[in-house]
C-alpha cells in the first residue's frame, strides 16, 4: 500500500565539521502514513509498510541507536514476528542497508538496495515506480570521495543547496509519475518526510519533519508545505535567532 525511500548521507559543513544525516520519505493511498511508517534518528532510518508492524520501526531503530546493525536488528525482529510474510521493511544505518518483502505482500511489490539507500513498495503499478524513485535520488545524492585516512566520505554542505528533505520529496514525485500506488479507487492519500542529523542548530529546521495526513494530492501538498516551512524558518531565524542562541527574549527583534 506504500512506497518509500530510506537514505544516509555523510557531509562536511563549511567550518570543516563532518556529519551524518538520515531520512525517510513515504507516500500511500491511505490517510496518516506519517504516523505509522517512517522512523528516523541520528543513527539510522527505517520504513515499515505493507501490513504495518510499527514495532519493526520503533524497536528496530532503538536497537540501531544502541549500536546494533540495521540488518541484524530487523532480521531478529522479523524472526520473532508471526506476520513476517506480510511485512515489508527496509532501512539504513551508518554502514549497512537492509530490505525485506514478505511473500504475502500484494503485487506489485519489491525492493532495491543502493549506495547508502533503500527503496521499497507494494501494491504498485510496477517496478518502474521504485526504479524512478531510486534514480531520482541517486542523481542528487550527497556523498564525496572516500578519505583514505578515515575511510569515510564527505562533501561540504551548502545551507542554500537542495536539502535532503526536498530531494526525498523529489524521489517520491519521480516514483509517483511512474504510477505509484495502483489503487485509484482510494483518492484520499498521505505522504511524509523525516530527516535527522548529527549536526546541531539553535533551532531545529521544521522542514525536516513534515506530514500531509489526508489529501488527494499528497506529494504536491508535501512539496508546498516544505517550501512554506523553509520560508518560515528563514523568516524566524532573521527575527529570533539571537534570542534562541542566548535563550533570552531580551535578544529578540521587535515583534
Amino acid at each position: 500500500m506504500t512506497f518509500s525511500i530510506c537514505v544516509r548521507e555523510d557531509y562536511e559543513t563549511g567550518d570543516g565539521e563532518s556529519h551524518c544525516r538520515f531520512g525517510v520519505a513515504v507516500t500511500t493511498r491511505l490517510p496518516g502514513v506519517g504516523t505509522l511508517c517512517p522512523f528516523v534518528s541520528e543513527r539510522g532510518a527505517i520504513a515499515t509498510q505493507s501490513l504495518v508492524n510499527v514495532d519493526l520501526g520503533e524497536r528496530g531503530l532503538a536497537y540501531v541507536d544502541d549500536g546494533l546493525a540495521v540488518d541484524d536488528a530487523l532480521e531478529a525482529l522479523l524472526n520473532a514476528d508471526d506476520g513476517a510474510s506480510q511485512r515489508q521493511v527496509h532501512g539504513v544505518d551508518g554502514e549497512t542497508t537492509f530490505a525485506f518483502s514478505g511473500e504475502g505482500c500484494v503485487d506489485w511489490y519489491g525492493r532495491r538496495e543502493g549506495d547508502h539507500y533503500t527503496v521499497a513498495g507494494n501494491m504498485l503499478t510496477g517496478e518502474a515506480v521504485l526504479e524512478a524513485a531510486a534514480e531520482a535520488y541517486e542523481a542528487s545524492a550527497v556523498h564525496g570521495a572516500v578519505d583514505p585516512s578515515t575511510g569515510s566520505s564527505a562533501v561540504t554542505e551548502d545551507v542554500d543547496a537542495d536539502p535532503l528533505a526536498k530531494r526525498l520529496i523529489d524521489a517520491l514525485a519521480a516514483g509517483d509519475r511512474e504510477g505509484g500506488d495502483k489503487r485509484e479507487e482510494l483518492p484520499v492519500q498521505s505522504a511524509a518526510v523525516v530527516v535527522a542529523s548529527t549536526e546541531s542548530h539553535a533551532v531545529a529546521a521544521p522542514y525536516n519533519d513534515l506530514r500531509i495526513d489526508a489529501t488527494e494530492t499528497p506529494i504536491a501538498d508535501l512539496r508546498e508545505t516544505y517550501d512554506l516551512a523553509v520560508r518560515g524558518y528563514r523568516d524566524m531565524l532573521a527575527q529570533y535567532e539571537g534570542a534562541f542562541e542566548a535563550d533570552s527574549l531580551d535578544e529578540a527583534g521587535e515583534q
